[in-house]
């Protein structure tokens, strides 16, 4: 069977018009036809910013998807029992059987914290594993976090992938430890350079889906379907995954 993958920076259903909008991002998802989605920058009853909106449920309610919420931010709120939430998220058409989510507390005082949402999804009688990850800018703090994400990848034979706003280059230091033993789906079905930031004047490849060997990769696309909803496009891509 195929299965449609794809990975979306919200910046909090912020979009380029500074409006807070998603029902916008619920529509990019919905013309985009995917079976599992990787979102990063997702609140939860975070601020005044996004309303103090719950926002994967919310995207969950409107697309009638399963999801899971990988938290990188958690303060306590001061006028609710809720904790004000910021992180990674996963929307998904099949079962979400169970998720972790390992936060990147190396360093905690140096920079924002960031975590690795870690997901196993049930389609037919398999399954699959989906890491969803948003990787720091600073470049010591990236070198830990990748060498995080592999270490955890060695415990999983199932089929793997790797996804979300890995804030780096092709060719960089990160790309090529996770290259080297995943796929990069735009290396290997994508045309042109793949620039996924910023939706208005696109320059960066900072978006990635890797998958493990064991699935085929049909094709790979950025979804440029109304860019105003996001700093980032998403990237999207077909597998083919045997299910016997």
């Amino acid at each position: 069977m195929e299965l449609k993958v794809m990975t979306y920076n919200i910046h909090h259903g912020k979009g380029m018009d500074k409006q807070i909008d998603l029902t916008r991002i619920a529509e990019v998802i919905q013309r985009s036809d995917v079976d599992i989605v990787g979102l990063n920058e997702v609140d939860k009853h975070f601020s005044k910013r996004s309303h103090y909106q719950d926002q994967v449920y919310e995207l969950a309610k409107k697309l009638n998807m399963y999801h899971g919420y990988g938290p990188a931010i958690s303060l306590k709120s001061k006028n609710s029992y809720e904790q004000r939430q910021y992180g990674n998220a996963l929307l998904s058409r099949y079962p979400i059987i169970q998720t972790k989510t390992h936060y990147f507390n190396f360093i905690p005082w140096l920079t924002e914290s960031r975590s690795l949402l870690d997901a196993a999804i049930q389609i037919n009688k398999k399954f699959v594993q989906i890491d969803v990850t948003h990787l720091s800018l600073n470049p010591i703090l990236h070198q830990m976090q990748t060498n995080f994400i592999m270490n955890q990848c060695k415990k999983y034979t199932r089929p793997l992938i790797i996804m979300g706003d890995c804030n780096m280059k092709p060719g960089s230091r990160g790309w090529n430890k996770i290259n080297s033993h995943f796929q990069d789906v735009w290396n290997a079905a994508g045309n042109g350079e793949g620039y996924t930031y910023s939706s208005n004047r696109p320059r960066y490849r900072l978006d990635y889906i890797f998958t493990s060997p064991d699935l085929y990769i049909i094709n790979t696309e950025l979804v440029t379907v109304k860019p105003m909803a996001s700093d980032h496009f998403p990237l999207k891509t077909t597998l083919r995954f045997e299910t016997n």
